[in-house]
């Protein structure tokens, strides 16, 4: 493709709204295009990069047995209500109304449309084990875009569907789609980290997230140098302080703590660690009404960070119907003081315990008296929970929960998630088959993802220096770009046209900037636009000499044409 005929444009200065590096980047080049807060079309180059993203992604998937269908967007609630999900989604689905009040949902993801297939299309046991996958737009409507395509309002994605007899077959059908996982971001150059996570709105039982490793991530992991464990910090485990159990319990005593809302005031004001405290966190609970549905007063040491997808898990409520309560409000009818909270005499509300707490001894907390504290609480003799799990949140230095070793964070962004659903949808939505003594059985499932234009995003977060994007070869937009530097100039035209062309022959994808400008701006946009190999072509053309650069590399040097050539075409066979 020539410059000169090419839609593309590009921007000298850092759009206003970009923050990170590949928002930045990806404005610049011109890649894509922003329409509304969340919502970006691509451009020429942009798009070619996001075709072979999803080309690997084809190979890929086809190889381990899946095969590609292309179902709607639009979806109608009916199947969403079947399975349960159409209130437990949550204000992100954009639901719809046609003409006659009939509900949709634009669909975020497809398990309940996969799931009518297959339970219509499928009776007998020799039909399966199935995979069936789609590269589709999607649609979430994030409260907060940002980022450009790292968190927006439309996006592609490839989601995949595997239907199994059993257990067993599911449990192969996720370790191929898992292999294929890793190959697929492995081609796209990313340097990446499967970890453990939450399954979150789609449920099931085990899930991995495929994280790209990168400081502007919102994905943080906690991982151990020391063994495997690998986890958002969602999902990871704590392991709980040692129980004290020969340690005597002393009485309660009521103290004076005026001024001392926060943990770190009272511990001061008592001159006690905070893992001597309780910290309690006050909620109001909603139903599918969206109607208040009761409170909960959730209790962790006092040193430690109440993980919320835990807590939202404990409650088996979706994370859209739980927020943070009016506490004066809560405390008309719970008993509770803001500030002052503690978990004994509390009534009128489901308690939830962080399970350290039952083994550790003579613990300050609220006095549920506005100014007070109450020292030696006990679990056990002064409260009970509920609900006793791990609220935890895995923090730098805690150990690990494998081996003990302080764990490590980093950040990452979610590039791709695999989860074990099980029966969760065959059951709601009745997908069964016959087994071979004609018995219905219900179909075994699990569910892939993976964002095709957060990968691309994430790829350009790996990639790029100060002068612009870093393409590796297999989703560079083209691979080559030949910098004439004086179009005018009769001979040099002549030994770019050369190049050009025989770079095409040879099947390779090469841009040839012809446009009248000056050689400054031509080698500024080749930097920005990130083409991996660079050949230009300027006064030493009629010597049949050329410059010739990688993008990753500093140095740069002559070669004849043919060199040139020859090395462009060995390099791109071997990295594409």
């Amino acid at each position: 493709m020539k410059l000169s005929q090419m839609h593309l444009k590009t921007l000298r200065e850092v759009p206003n709204e970009a923050e990170i590096a590949s928002h930045i980047l990806l404005l610049r080049t011109g890649m894509i295009r922003k329409l509304v807060s969340g919502v970006y079309g691509f451009m020429p180059l942009g798009w070619r990069s996001v075709r072979k993203i999803e080309e690997i992604i084809r190979q890929e998937m086809d190889a381990k047995g899946a095969q590609e269908i292309l179902m709607s967007a639009v979806q109608p609630a009916e199947l969403w209500q079947e399975s349960g999900r159409w209130y437990a989604y949550g204000p992100e689905m954009w639901r719809v109304k046609d003409r006659n009040g009939r509900d949709f949902c634009l669909g975020p993801t497809h398990e309940e449309v996969f799931t009518d297939i297959i339970r219509n299309d499928v009776t007998s046991h020799r039909q399966l084990p199935l995979n069936l996958y789609q590269i589709q737009t999607k649609y979430r409507d994030e409260a907060r875009p940002r980022f450009g395509l790292m968190r927006s309002r439309e996006f592609i994605m490839k989601d995949a569907y595997s239907f199994d007899k059993d257990y067993e077959g599911l449990d192969k059908s996720y370790q191929d789609m898992y292999d294929a996982y890793e190959r697929v971001f492995t081609r796209c150059g990313l340097t990446f980290r499967p970890v453990e996570a939450d399954t979150g709105a789609i449920g099931g039982s085990n899930s991995h997230e495929f994280t790209a490793l990168s400081e502007v991530g919102e994905s943080e992991i906690a991982y151990c140098e020391k063994c495997s464990m690998a986890a958002t910090t969602e999902r990871a485990e704590c392991v709980d302080a040692p129980a004290q159990d020969d340690v005597e319990m002393l009485p309660m005593e009521e103290v004076h703590t005026p001024g001392t809302k926060t943990i770190e005031e009272v511990a001061n004001f008592l001159g006690l660690d905070q893992t001597q405290t309780i910290k309690a966190l006050l909620f109001v609970t909603y139903n599918e009404e969206g109607k208040e549905n009761g409170y909960v007063a959730a209790f962790v040491r006092g040193d430690r960070e109440l993980n919320m997808t835990k807590l939202v898990n404990a409650l088996n409520i979706p994370e859209h119907a739980i927020e943070f309560a009016d506490e004066a409000k809560m405390g008309e009818v719970c008993g509770c003081v803001g500030g002052f909270t503690g978990p004994q005499g509390l009534h009128d509300c489901k308690i939830v315990v962080d399970s350290e707490l039952p083994g550790l001894k003579n613990l300050v907390a609220g006095a549920n008296k506005t100014d007070h504290h109450v020292k030696n609480v006990n679990y056990g003799r002064d409260y009970k929970g509920d609900i006793v799990t791990d609220l935890k949140t895995l923090k730098v230095g805690d150990p690990c929960p494998v081996c003990g070793a302080p764990v490590k964070h980093a950040r990452g962004i979610e590039v791709g998630q695999v989860f074990k659903l099980g029966t969760k949808y065959s059951s709601a939505m009745n997908a069964t088959y016959k087994d071979e003594n004609q018995q219905d059985q219900l179909i075994v499932m699990g569910c892939y993802g993976i964002g095709v234009t957060r990968t691309l995003s994430a790829i350009v977060e790996q990639h790029h220096d100060e002068d612009g994007i870093i393409w590796p070869m297999s989703v560079a937009p083209y691979h080559v770009i030949v910098t004439l530097v004086k179009p005018e100039d009769e001979e040099q035209a002549a030994v770019a046209e050369n190049i050009y062309k025989t770079l095409q022959s040879a099947g390779v994808e090469v841009l040839l900037d012809d446009r009248k400008e000056r050689p400054g701006v031509k080698f500024k946009d080749a930097d920005l636009l990130g083409i991996p190999v660079r050949i230009t072509v300027g006064k030493r053309a009629p010597e049949g000499i050329v410059e010739y650069k990688l993008r990753r590399d500093a140095e740069k040097s002559e070669k004849s044409v043919e060199e040139a050539i020859k090395d462009a075409i060995a390099i791109v066979n071997a990295e594409k």
